[in-house]
């Protein structure tokens, strides 16, 4: 409703009018059509009255009566207007009904108070105006009453304020209660809506936790079953070759190949129980599930199994190359819980020395060693130590991959609050054999995801001498006691 008494066009509590014209609702228009009828009908009786009193046609004060009254169909869109005719009308002693209803939808309605203030002091000196007038022309009408002087303007008084103060009173209870109410009703729907975005956000949390544990099985799967896999490939490759000429390392090759795939079956059908069991538990109803946990055992056992038979299987043929599994690298860390049975520093000896024992010409330096190692040959955090080893075991890979016959050097320095690393080949030799592996692309990507994911650099590049660097920087420091 604006300042002139015109009401905007939106029901009692903000919804969109749906009545006909200004009201809201039916039953608003209705009750409206029967006061201004009631209206009408008493300002029409009291015209004819004040006509005959004033010496005036009939038909006047008829008409007078009935332009009057109906004025309460408005009254809810123009507020104002009606308090003004019904102040208008009072020196004829008509408009009562008007009057009471038109103050009380002022006093309810959105006009600023003072104008409702002003029009109903307006009012209240209309109503002691002419009651003083009328009670003055009674009482000298009747000689034998002689009332006190204070008496009429006492009454009049009083008359007034009876006529005004209840509907004004009354309207300002039901504006606050309804202004209340809209504001109650406001805030039920911002929480509603704050509701739901919160419902949207951990339905976003909650699949972004079951993406980042699927990627957390897959590279623990891919950990245990890939090595395997990829040696199993050298060493058909190298059965292959030697299948003529040599046929005893011919038989070995075969029972290798055969040990590794029913190794392989066997730690895929443990991680496959594992994950099942998950499955229904979570079926169940229950609270939590241990997987990515007894996943994690599954792959440290299987690593830890995979080290030494490689080393023993990789003395055969230069060809069965202990390739490690493709990609390992291609999963960051993200804050997943790091195995604390994994690889470690201490263990890129034995990785080293597989190369060597495969047919490369690898070098291993380390600069900066010291004190601090703990019980379990630890130097720094695991998942440092693990994110170091993965990335000279890809890097390896690759060089056993792409640059076959190629010469490798690893260099590892412990520096203060880091650990640095970098591997480094030259070009492949003319005459040496592919591996004929074939490559996911995604070793370098992997690389990168763990390293930076530890808060690191990662650069990796070709070499000016038609070789290939990759280096690593990762915070590392060392913990406390």
């Amino acid at each position: 409703m604006t300042a002139t008494g015109a009401s905007e066009s939106v029901g009692a509590r903000g919804a969109p009018v749906t009545g006909p014209w200004w009201w809201a609702r039916r039953r608003s228009a209705v009750l409206d059509v029967l006061l201004a009828v009631a209206s009408g009908l008493e300002c029409m009786f009291e015209g004819v009255r004040f006509a005959q009193e004033a010496q005036l046609p009939e038909l006047l004060g008829l008409f007078f009566g009935l332009v009057a009254g109906p004025v309460l169909l408005v009254r809810r869109r123009w507020p104002v207007a009606v308090v003004l005719v019904s102040i208008a009308v009072m020196p004829a002693e008509m408009g009562g009904l008007l009057s009471v209803v038109g103050l009380y939808t002022l006093a309810a309605s959105e006009v600023p108070r003072r104008i409702t203030a002003l029009l109903a002091g307006m009012t209240v000196a209309g109503t002691l105006v002419t009651t003083f007038l009328s009670m003055r022309q009674d009482i000298a009408a009747q000689e034998d009453f002689n009332p006190p002087v204070w008496f009429v303007p006492a009454m009049s008084l009083a008359v007034g304020l009876v006529l005004t103060a209840p509907p004004v009173l009354w309207g300002l209870y039901v504006g606050a209660r309804r202004r209340l109410v809209e504001s109650l009703r406001e805030r039920a729907d911002g929480l509603e809506r704050e509701l739901s975005l919160l419902a949207d956000r951990a339905e976003e949390r909650a699949e972004w936790a079951r993406n980042e544990e699927r990627t957390r099985i897959a590279r623990e799967m891919h950990d245990v079953v890939a090595h395997r896999v990829s040696l199993m490939v050298v060493h058909a490759a190298a059965l292959q070759a030697v299948a003529l000429k040599d046929p005893e390392k011919a038989s070995k090759n075969a029972g290798l190949v055969g040990d590794m795939g029913r190794q392989a079956l066997t730690e895929l059908r443990e991680m496959l129980g594992v994950l099942r069991t998950a499955e229904g538990s979570a079926v169940r109803g229950a609270a939590g599930s241990d997987a990515p946990e007894r996943l994690a055992a599954v792959a440290s056992r299987a690593r830890l199994k995979a080290e030494p038979e490689a080393a023993e299987s990789g003395a055969g043929s230069r060809a069965a190359a202990p390739v490690r599994p493709v990609g390992s690298a291609a999963a960051p860390v993200s804050g997943a819980e790091v195995d604390p049975e994994g690889p470690c520093l201490a263990d890129l000896g034995v990785l080293v020395g597989e190369s060597r024992t495969a047919g490369m010409a690898v070098e291993l330096s380390v600069e900066g060693a010291g004190e601090g190692e703990s019980a379990s040959g630890r130097r720094y955090g695991a998942g440092v130590e693990q994110t170091v080893y993965r990335v000279v075991q890809e890097a390896l890979t690759n060089v056993h991959k792409h640059a076959p016959g190629a010469r490798a050097r690893v260099r590892l320095a412990h520096r203060e609050g880091e650990l640095a690393v970098q591997v480094e080949n030259g070009p492949s030799e003319g005459g040496a054999a592919d591996a004929g592996l074939p490559s996911g692309g995604n070793g370098l990507v992997g690389m990168r995801e763990r390293v930076t994911a530890l808060g690191g650099v990662f650069v990796s590049g070709p070499t000016e001498a038609g070789g290939f660097r990759v280096s690593a920087v990762v915070p590392a420091p060392v913990p406390a006691g």
